[in-house]
C-alpha cells in the first residue's frame, strides 16, 4: 500500500520534527501516527499528501491506491463564497444536484442547509463537509489529521463506527484515546531520531515499559 524510506522533515525554524522513518503499510492496517510534537504528525501527512517536500527520504504509494486527506487546517478549502452543494460539486465528476446532496445528507446537511454559504460555517460544519468530500471521492486510503476536532459526540461516534467498518487503510492522528483504541490496530510514534512501530492497541503501547524506555532514548538523542 505504501513504502517509506528514510523520511525526515524539519520545522520552519529548523527543528527536526522526525527522521529515519522507514515503514511499509499493508492491507488492513489502521494506524494511529503519534508524536509529542503535533507539528510532526501534520508535516508527515502533508508530505504523504504531496503538499510538502521532505528534507530527506522518499515514499511510494501502491499503484492501485487512491488517497483522500483530511488536513488539520482546512481553512483554504472554504475561501470561496459557494453554497454547500456547489462547494461539494466542484469535487465531483457527477454534477447532478441530487447526487451531491446525498453525500451532504450523510453528514446531516439537509433541506435549506445545503444552500448555506461555506464561508460562514462553524468548525464542526467544515469538518463534516470535508468528510462528505472524502466519502464522495471513495478512496481506499484515508489520511486523517485530527478528524474529531470540532465534532460533537454524536458525530464522533458516527465517524468512529464508519472507520471501524471501513475496508481500506487508515492513517490518522487523534487525542481521543477511546477513538484510537476502537479503530487502530497499529501504533507508530515518529520522533526526531526514528520511529516506534507496533501492532498493538494504544492502551498497550502507552503502558509498555520497554516502549517507554525506547521513547525516552529517542527523544533525548
Amino acid at each position: 500500500i505504501l513504502t517509506i524510506q528514510g523520511l525526515s522533515a524539519t520545522s520552519e525554524d529548523g527543528i527536526t520534527l522526525f527522521s529515519g522513518v522507514d515503514l511499509n503499510l499493508t492491507k488492513g492496517d489502521k494506524v494511529v501516527v503519534y508524536s509529542k510534537d503535533a507539528r510532526a504528525t501534520s508535516a508527515f501527512y502533508e508530505i504523504l499528501a504531496h503538499n510538502k517536500t521532505p528534507d530527506q527520504g522518499q515514499f511510494q504509494w501502491g499503484i492501485t491506491t487512491t488517497q483522500s486527506y483530511l488536513p488539520f487546517d482546512n481553512s483554504s478549502f472554504f475561501a470561496q463564497a459557494l453554497s454547500l452543494v456547489d462547494w461539494l460539486r466542484q469535487y465531483s465528476t457527477e454534477k447532478d444536484e441530487t447526487y451531491v446532496r446525498g453525500f451532504l445528507g450523510r453528514m446531516l446537511f439537509s433541506g435549506e442547509e445545503t444552500q448555506k454559504m461555506c464561508t460562514v460555517l462553524s468548525g464542526g460544519e467544515k469538518v463534516r463537509c470535508m468528510l462528505s468530500k472524502l466519502m464522495l471521492e471513495n478512496p481506499n486510503v484515508l489520511l486523517l489529521d485530527e478528524p474529531t476536532n470540532h465534532l460533537d459526540l454524536e458525530s464522533i461516534q458516527a465517524l468512529n463506527n464508519g472507520l471501524v467498518d471501513y475496508a481500506g487503510v487508515v492513517l490518522f492522528h487523534s487525542h481521543d484515546q477511546e477513538f484510537i483504541n476502537s479503530i487502530a490496530n497499529r501504533i507508530i510514534e515518529i520522533t526526531p531520531n526514528g520511529i516506534i512501530d507496533k501492532y498493538m492497541s494504544y492502551e498497550e503501547f502507552a503502558e509498555d515499559a520497554q516502549i517507554k524506555e525506547r521513547k525516552a532514548e529517542l527523544y533525548k538523542l
